[in-house]
């Protein structure tokens, strides 16, 4: 229901900030042999180009997408872990609820100019903070004589994780009058009261008339009567300064006590109370809190709030009723309703409490692709997401939803009713892809292309409740900033690859816990997220520029020929960074720095000699320091010149006669700390017959040289001589040995006589050699009478001596006759054949 009340003659104004504009940093490439001075004056117009843009409202503007898309200086390159990470901490005085806000090139009266960051406290308390230093700049009580509401002045306890209340929403900043709105609640007198104050942001002193006591009243059609009532309200979500016009919203304090969903707008120039908005003025609850997001707006002046459920008699709209809860409402900059949504299952998520106020709206900008040009996405505790029709919302339909562009669900729906809450805070938009951080469950970057949602990138597991952002410069270096359990995290917003956890450096960068569904703030090229004791802020380490000597090559164990220069700089504004620390190290790979640490000059420049290790190799070299990130290049150490050869490899193998050894004969020509040296000539020899193949060989790359070793055709040991001009020769013993068995023949025992049924006098005698008549020491052979009768008395088979001989004793069968005996080896395929005769 809404009540229209007269702007006292207040001049409207436009509230908002142009975030149109494109600043890009200009860069500055240094030349090798470039004048120091000139790189300085380089990076100091690249920092000068560093637009500051203000962030005046929730969310960075009122559309509230969550894209800081003039930001130059974060990108997915540099923002880590070895770049990145706090820069400061700031103490408050309590749970900071509210995001904060920043301004740029504030005049602050006797304290010069300054880039401030406002924050607010549930301890009813205004911080303005040096956005780059962390130094107050004033400060200011909202508690005028009374005190914060707690206890019994807390219908609803402390389960949000706070035990008194303040300042809650966002607050919203006119920078063309130097203005910062924001709704403090107290308690006066046993009374609880919100007032309206509006601060000088220079000072933190109350605009003339302010501040304002918030009151209400609203009729409903059936004329019931509803009076604001601070006791069971809550300014939960940021404000909106709209076309000179500020809209605040409520809800309840947590729990559905007294409470009603309120927005209620005021002149900003004299703070007087313009229109009422009541989204049940019946029966009340059907709260707006959108977890802090601030209410939306977008260019034709209109209005969009997303509520929560109603009391027992539902959703009456339909019927005549006034109760639009678990809504998505369109409202007139009169606050008069112009359009609405409500799920077909509102029954359902008011029976279940899940809240479509969980989330605030999203305005896209114009879809130039799509039927619909003008959309804005909704979603609600239940995880489903409502892309909505601006021109025609779609109101309500029985039994479907199908009068809306689409619909469809962060994860699987159970249809059981035990969905549970999955989806807090708003999403962000940037270059055509929306972004979701649903409670325990991945990050979601949906493509939008004809106005529909595509399939989403995923990453990861994260606990949510919290809103994501992004920064980028235009369309390009996006990067999706969320708060996750105790971390804030970093992610290319293209890839959904992980850039940066505030974890992963061990306390440096921790994150104090945060208050409920606290939003990270991009600006500044920083990052500031306000805890529930500090504002915590994050940025780029001081930048370190290799200006001189990178990349240069050493003999082993001598100095680089030119020193390693550096140049430190503050990356926000170009300065020099003066005074600071600078280290140098490799790793602990030998290498000597002189020194190896060192002061920053007053043009910001140090430098260091470095002496490569004694082992041949590149190595990387790091310089860091406090306060700025590592920068690295790169050294090389080669090698010095050849002292000695030395036998690498390949020596005492043993081969068959007439063949080659199985593996190469290496040698390695060395320097003077037994690097190998390449280039060098290495001829071999060997005595005996054997041959290298080849004889000569220069070094690789390690210094070796490889031959192979064809053996002679004889059994014999070999010497294999490496030796190179200058140098003293190395040797290798190497073995040639009988190879496979090639014959076997009778030596002697052939054609015996004796009498049947005795043994021969004369043992059976075999000599067994290689191709070459080399004898075969070891080589089983086997003797047969081909089923004669007769008996053998040695082991048979028998086995060869060092000689190549075997010998087997015979019995001649009972029979007399000749006898046929053949003697055979493996891989032989005649035998040795004895003719013997029983008499």
């Amino acid at each position: 229901m809404c009540h229209f009340l007269s702007r006292d003659g207040g001049k409207i104004r436009s509230g908002s900030y142009s975030r149109s504009m494109n600043h890009s940093m200009l860069s500055a490439t240094p030349i090798r042999n470039l004048c120091l001075i000139l790189f300085v004056v380089c990076i100091a117009l690249a920092s000068s180009s560093f637009a500051q843009l203000p962030f005046l409202t929730s969310r960075g503007d009122n559309a509230r997408d969550g894209a800081n898309t003039n930001e130059t200086l974060l990108t997915p390159a540099n923002v880590n872990k070895g770049s990145f990470g706090r820069l400061f901490s700031f103490p408050v005085d309590y749970v900071v609820m509210a995001q904060p806000l920043y301004v740029p090139n504030v005049n602050i009266p006797g304290q010069g100019t300054h880039n401030v960051i406002y924050v607010v406290t549930q301890a009813d308390s205004v911080y303005a903070i040096d956005a780059d230093t962390g130094t107050q700049l004033w400060y200011a009580s909202m508690l005028n004589g009374g005190t914060t509401a707690s206890g019994k002045y807390l219908p609803c306890g402390t389960a949000p994780g706070f035990n008194q209340e303040g300042i809650v929403g966002t607050p919203v900043i006119d920078t063309n009058t130097n203005t910062i709105y924001l709704v403090a609640k107290t308690l006066l007198n046993t009374t609880v009261r919100h007032h309206l104050h509006a601060l000088d942001i220079t000072t933190g002193n109350e605009q003339p008339g302010s501040p304002v006591l918030i009151q209400a009243t609203s009729t409903s059609n059936a004329g019931h009567k509803t009076v604001f009532n601070s006791l069971h309200q809550k300014n939960r979500p940021g404000l909106l300064l709209l076309n000179g016009v500020l809209y605040l919203g409520f809800g309840s304090n947590y729990c559905n006590d007294g409470n009603s969903g309120w927005v209620l707008s005021y002149d900003p120039a004299s703070l007087s109370q313009l229109a009422v908005f009541n989204t049940s003025p019946d029966y009340g609850l059907t709260s707006i809190w959108q977890a802090g997001n601030g209410l939306a707006a977008d260019e034709a002046g209109n209005i969009f709030v997303e509520t929560a459920e109603a009391g027992s008699r539902g959703f009456d709209v339909p019927a005549g009723g006034q109760t639009y809860c678990n809504s998505v409402i369109k409202l007139f900059p009169d606050l008069e309703i112009a359009d609405y949504f409500t799920p077909w299952t509102v029954a359902f998520l008011n029976s279940h409490d899940l809240d479509l106020s969980s989330t605030g709206a999203v305005v896209l900008p114009d879809l130039p692709d799509s039927p619909f040009p003008h959309e804005l996405i909704a979603s609600g505790k239940e995880g489903i997401v409502y892309v909505l029709n601006r021109d025609n919302m779609g109101m309500f339909s029985t039994g479907s939803d199908s009068q809306i562009i689409q619909e469809l669900g962060l994860l699987p729906t159970i249809n059981d009713g035990s969905t549970g809450e999955l989806q807090f805070g708003s999403p962000a938009y940037w270059n055509n892809t929306v972004y979701f951080a649903p409670d325990a469950a991945p990050l979601m970057a949906f493509p939008l292309s004809g106005g529909l949602l595509g399939t989403p990138i995923t990453t990861g597991k994260y606990v949510g409740a919290h809103s994501p952002s992004i920064s980028a410069n235009g369309n390009t270096n996006g990067i999706m900033w969320v708060i996750s359990g105790p971390q804030l995290f970093a992610f290319d917003a293209v890839s959904l690859k992980m850039l940066y956890g505030t974890s992963q450096s061990g306390t440096r960068d921790k994150l104090p816990p945060v208050g409920h569904f606290a939003t990270q703030t991009v600006a500044n090229g920083k990052v500031y997220v306000a805890t529930q004791n500090s504002l915590e802020a994050y940025g780029l380490f001081h930048q370190v520029t290799i200006t001189g000597g990178s990349a240069q090559t050493a003999t082993v164990a001598t100095a680089l020929p030119a020193p390693i220069q550096v140049l430190a700089a503050n990356p926000y504004t170009g300065q020099p960074d003066v005074g600071a620390t600078v280290n140098f190290s490799d790793g602990g790979k030998g290498g000597k720095f002189n020194p190896a640490s060192t002061i920053t000059d007053a043009n910001g420049n140090a430098s260091t000699t470095y002496t490569v290790p004694t082992k041949a190799g590149t190595y990387t070299l790091t310089i860091s320091g406090t306060g700025f990130g590592n920068v690295t290049t790169t050294a090389t150490a080669t090698t010095g010149a050849a002292i000695k050869i030395i036998a690498y490899g390949g020596s005492k193998q043993t081969g068959y006669a007439g063949g080659n050894l199985a593996n190469p004969v290496i040698a390695q020509a060395q320097d003077f700390y037994k690097n190998g040296v390449a280039g060098v000539t290495i001829n071999f020899s060997a005595n005996k017959g054997a041959v290298p193949n080849p004889s000569s060989v220069v070094t690789d790359a390690s210094g070796l040289a490889r031959t192979t070793i064809q053996l002679p055709t004889n059994v014999a040991t070999i010497t294999v001589t490496a030796g190179s001009a200058g140098l003293k020769n190395v040797t290798y013993v190497e073995y040639s040995i009988a190879g496979p068995a090639a014959s076997i023949v009778v030596s002697s025992g052939n054609n015996q006589f004796a009498p049947a049924g005795t043994q021969l006098a004369q043992a059976l005698t075999v000599f067994v050699a290689d191709q070459y008549g080399n004898p075969i020491s070891g080589a089983p052979v086997t003797f047969s009478d081909i089923g004669a009768g007769g008996a053998f008395s040695n082991p048979n088979p028998g086995v060869t001596g060092p000689n190549g001989v075997a010998t087997q004793l015979y019995t001649l069968p009972t029979n007399a006759g000749p006898v046929t005996i053949n003697a055979t080896v493996t891989g032989v395929a005649s035998p040795a054949v004895f003719t013997e005769t029983g008499q």
